[in-house]
Parts: structure tokens; C-alpha cells; sequence
């Protein structure tokens, strides 16, 4: 597979500016509730579509990301406290909008023992509290490989839950410096280890370099650690500080790719040049997904006490 640096993108890879009322009204309400969404934070090029379709990823525990990876446009730095208020406020935002099916990642938060699980799971009794009828799906960081903190997290119960590997295992070093392969499929693993009725999902963006056996290897290594829903996307450069784009892959790869995915047992998988962990979201939760039990369901009116993380708490 050659490896080429394209001077410009191809005419099917251009977007046109967000615009329209709906964006401005999302926009509106996220700053009005002082939150923050990996859309804007990332520079997703999708925004200008979810936003006006009335979908948004919420992004939680700050705008501050305690890692450098060389592919993300989130600012990196040393986070500032936390605010324990953000769960009902990103859950009275979904209940305004009306949501069905809400997203929520964060930054991550190294500095923290718990990497941020507590607020991760009062995110989701509250959205459950608000919003009964609303799936929730969580993208999660590797909270360092804890197992006790990920269990904060399942113990809520998300619908769907997401951790990607961002890339192949070769390139980590130069795309993900402060994260491991081998733990982030841990983590993933776990997930499904602790709520085996509910979808663990990932994925992984092309154009870093990588070769079309090196792609096929990593799919492989998710379906063995029972990984459920994929997502592949073309790695679009932030700006001239981030990693470089060694290719643009054709939309023929990507077709092919899905269906190499199809054939390894993914229930979903989602291919695209702007396939993005949360596009399309709401498509990913097919029926055969949703078999959910007796006991998961009863968590959505949980006590919305934050003691369930206190012994990993800062």
C-alpha cells in the first residue's frame, strides 16, 4: 500500500460551514448550560449535520485533556478541579432537546484516580433520571487500565459502551504516546466481561500510515475481545501541529472494509471517510442489540448518589 502526502482532498471529502437555526439554538443552549461537546472541541466535520439534526456528543470533565495524542485537536494541559453539577446540567440539555439517544465522552483525566468514572456514571443516572425513554451510550477513556474505575462506569449501566484504539499497534507511539493497545482491548473486554447484555463498540481512523494487513490484524484482535459495533474513518489533520495525512483512502476501501467487518461477526459496522465514533449513533443499536435485562433497565432510577466513587475520587 503506497504511503503518499496528498497536497489537497478530494472533491467527496469537502463540507459545507455549519449554518442553519437549529445549529445556532444548539449553540445557544450549550453555552447557556456552560457545556462543552467533542463537536466543536475536536473540530468534527460533521457538525454541521448532527447539529442540525438536534444530536450532539456531549464532551464531560472539562475542555482539558491531560494527554498530547497527535491526532486530536482537544487542548492539552493541566485540568482544573471538577463540577459536580455538569451530570444534571448535560441532563436537563438532553431533555430539552429532545434526545432519544445521547453520546457522552470526555477528556481524559489522568491526574484523577478514578479518571472522572464517578462523574461519568451520575452523567448517566441523571440523563436516565431526566430522560427515561433515552439511550445512552459512554466513549471512554482507558482510565489507565483500572478495572475498579471502568466498574464505576458499567455499573450504571450505558447502553452502548465505546473505547477506541484510535489506530494500529505500530503507530501508537507517534499517534497515542501515553496510551498501551494491549489495555485499551483490556478495557473493552472488561466492559463486556461486566454487562455481557449491552454492545461494546470501537473504532479507528485510516490515513496514518498504516498497512491494509496491519487494519485486518486490529479488526481481528476487537472481534476476539468480543467487540460488537466498529467504526472506521478517514484521520483529517486539526491543524499544521497535528500529525500529517499520509493518504486519503478511496470510498472503495472503506466499502471493503465493511464488508471484511461483516464477515468476522461485527454486528455493525460503519465505514466512511466522515464516519466518526458518534455518527450516526442512534443507527449502531440494532434490535438484536437491545436485549436488555430486568436488572439493567432497573438502574435508570437509581439514587443519583456520586459515593459510588468516593474511595477512587482525587
Amino acid at each position: 500500500m503506497a504511503t503518499i502526502i496528498p497536497e489537497r482532498r478530494p472533491e467527496w471529502l469537502r463540507v459545507r460551514a455549519p449554518k442553519g437555526e437549529n445549529y445556532d439554538n444548539l449553540k445557544q443552549l450549550m453555552r447557556s448550560k456552560e457545556l462543552h461537546t467533542v463537536c466543536e472541541e475536536a473540530r468534527c466535520p460533521n457538525i454541521g449535520e448532527c447539529w442540525g439534526n438536534k444530536t450532539a456528543t456531549f464532551m464531560i470533565l472539562g475542555r482539558v485533556c491531560t494527554r498530547s495524542c497527535g491526532f486530536c485537536a482537544v487542548e492539552t494541559g493541566r485540568p482544573i478541579g471538577l463540577d459536580w453539577e455538569e451530570p444534571k446540567r448535560v441532563a436537563e440539555a438532553v431533555q430539552k432537546m429532545g434526545l432519544r439517544h445521547t453520546v457522552v465522552t470526555s477528556v481524559n483525566r489522568d491526574e484523577l484516580k478514578d479518571g472522572g468514572a464517578a462523574i461519568f456514571a451520575a452523567t448517566i443516572r441523571w440523563i436516565r433520571r431526566l430522560n427515561p425513554d433515552c439511550k445512552v451510550e459512554v466513549l471512554t477513556p482507558d482510565f489507565k487500565g483500572v478495572y475498579d474505575a471502568l466498574k464505576i462506569v458499567i455499573d450504571a449501566r450505558p447502553d452502548v459502551f465505546n473505547h477506541n484504539v484510535e489506530t494500529i499497534p505500530r503507530l501508537y507511539k507517534r499517534v497515542r504516546p501515553q496510551a498501551i493497545y494491549k489495555r485499551s482491548l483490556q478495557v473493552l473486554k472488561w466492559a463486556k466481561e461486566m454487562n455481557p447484555t449491552s454492545p461494546t463498540k470501537s473504532g479507528f481512523m485510516l490515513g496514518l500510515g498504516e498497512t491494509w494487513d496491519e487494519i485486518i490484524e486490529v479488526m481481528h484482535d476487537m472481534r476476539a475481545h468480543e467487540v460488537d459495533i466498529l467504526t472506521i474513518g478517514q484521520y483529517l489533520r486539526p491543524s499544521f501541529q497535528h500529525l500529517p495525512i499520509q493518504r486519503y483512502v478511496p470510498l472503495e476501501e472503506f466499502a471493503a472494509l465493511k464488508a471484511e467487518g461483516k464477515k468476522m461477526g461485527f454486528r455493525h459496522v460503519e465505514s466512511g471517510p466522515f464516519v466518526r465514533s458518534s455518527y450516526h449513533a442512534h443507527e449502531h443499536l440494532l434490535p438484536s442489540l437491545l436485549t436488555q435485562s430486568v436488572e439493567t433497565q432497573s438502574h435508570c432510577s437509581d439514587d443519583l448518589n456520586l459515593a459510588d466513587g468516593a474511595k477512587l475520587r482525587e
